[in-house]
């Protein structure tokens, strides 16, 4: 297999951190979505990454889908519930990191890719408004416990993980540490992983 990403993304990370927990080899293919000669949408026709090239030409994209995919290649590590309450649990905390995420970087996109006359003050304010109340709910959510969802590491844990090291990477400003103290704490324990060592933004 082969995975088109960046180095950067929390999206791509998420997957990486998932093919490392899962002993999944593959070859990592960097590509810079907003470059002039970007190819990406010869595999993705949505111009995103990651995206999983499959062994037989076909390809996969968006992390969700690819991570799901990639739990049932191998009964090592199971990281997403079969069924019930215990699914949807684990795909909840995934939905609520990818959308702290995908809000941070909307303001990212804005200041950087819009002229500064046209950036919308009440746009950006209303980005980080949902990843305030996002880093309150993921805080809330995990209480005093080890682990998001469960007695054991999940994509729950992975996906908030790679959303708190990109938000310390883009938005330093952002104290999480400071303010939700059991968050850092989680985070700091997953740092120790190889497969979070191996995979750092940059």
């Amino acid at each position: 297999m082969k995975l088109i990403g960046s180095l950067s993304s929390p999206y791509v990370r998420k997957v990486r951190v998932v093919m490392a927990e899962k002993k999944l080899e593959y070859d990592l293919i960097l590509e810079n979505v907003w470059a002039p000669d970007t190819t990406i949408q010869q595999s993705n026709p949505l111009g995103k990454v990651p995206c999983l090239l499959m062994e037989d030409g076909g390809a996969m994209f968006d992390s969700r889908v690819i991570v799901e995919y990639l739990d049932t290649l191998t009964p090592v590590g199971k990281l997403i519930p079969a069924h019930g309450r215990e699914r949807a649990e684990v795909k909840s905390w995934e939905a609520l990191a990818d959308g702290v995420a995908d809000a941070a970087i909307l303001i990212r996109l804005e200041k950087s890719q819009r002229p500064e006359n046209l950036q919308s003050a009440d746009w950006i304010a209303r980005q980080m408004s949902k990843v305030n109340a996002g880093l309150k709910a993921m805080s809330s959510g995990l209480g005093e416990s080890a682990f998001c969802s469960g007695n054991h590491l999940t994509l729950a844990d992975i996906s908030v993980s790679c959303t708190l090291g990109w938000l310390a990477f883009r938005f330093p400003e952002i104290d999480w540490r400071g303010d939700y103290p059991n968050l850092a704490k989680l985070f700091d324990k997953l740092s120790e992983r190889p497969s979070f060592k191996d995979s750092m933004p940059e």
